[in-house]
């Protein structure tokens, strides 16, 4: 972050892709304020996470990369960043600033949500945001959380996908399929209506289920609550006499 590597001249190279696996979280107290420069306000644009008051080594330094990565694409660039999946529906902070200028600039293809323990080395959720500053089209969102079976690893368990689910994930993103419970394809705008949320689960349609009955199962039904209702009441009024006929034997000495 303070000596980028990949530079033309004086200026921070471009790129036409990027994958990345950012650490999350990273004691960088005593190069924090060296990054809070005028020069690098275009670059961390969304600004720069403060020191935690304990646990240094907990400062979110994932966001540094994300606004680091965004500033290094050209015109045309691609990225797929893994995140914790709180960043995703952050309603405040750098996260959200980010969110923003990604949905407002209309440069994200889509998020995929991925399974927990799908790292054995944390157990922190993740997803993954891809980065498309060619795409004015759709956002396809994908809840995979539900996918991969759980296997051991040393002494870690670990989320493995099948080849199957991998092929679907990918087959969904490329084509933007909307499938029922699984993934979303929105327009830029219904993102921002939500707040801009790039939760999957978040544009599900809601489902609501109506069974038929007839008139005489309807009061049958109705008949059954009431009388539960009358002995809870009954219950309720013994207990409360219960408690009172107590509380009368309480005594100060």
């Amino acid at each position: 972050m303070l000596h980028p590597y990949h530079k033309d001249g004086a200026n921070l190279k471009h790129f036409d892709y990027i994958v990345s696996n950012p650490p999350f979280k990273l004691d960088f107290s005593n190069d924090r304020n060296c990054l809070d420069r005028k020069e690098n306000k275009e670059r961390f644009f969304a600004g720069i996470p403060k020191v935690p008051n304990k646990d240094k080594d907990k400062m979110a330094i994932y966001l540094l990369f994300i606004q680091h990565i965004i500033f290094s694409l050209t015109a045309k660039g691609k990225a797929a960043v893994v995140v914790p999946t709180g960043f995703i529906t952050a309603q405040s902070g750098i996260e959200r600033k980010i969110r923003e200028k990604l949905i407002d600039e209309k440069m994200l293809a889509g998020v995929v949500s991925m399974p927990s323990n799908i790292f054995a080395t944390t157990g922190t959720n993740v997803s993954i945001i891809f980065i498309d500053k060619s795409n004015k089209e759709n956002v396809v969102l994908i809840d995979a959380s539900k996918l991969g079976e759980t296997v051991k690893e040393g002494k870690n368990q670990k989320t493995i996908l099948r080849e199957d689910e991998e092929n679907k994930i990918i087959n969904t993103f490329n084509a933007k399929e909307a499938i029922e419970d699984f993934s979303v394809a929105i327009s830029y705008d219904e993102i921002k209506a939500k707040n801009y949320s790039l939760s999957a689960g978040q544009y599900f349609d809601v489902k609501i289920e109506y069974v038929d009955i007839t008139k005489q199962e309807f009061d049958a039904k109705m008949g059954s609550f009431s009388k539960n209702l009358d002995k809870m009441f009954a219950e309720s009024q013994e207990l409360s006499k219960e408690i009172k006929k107590q509380l009368e034997r309480l005594k100060y000495e």
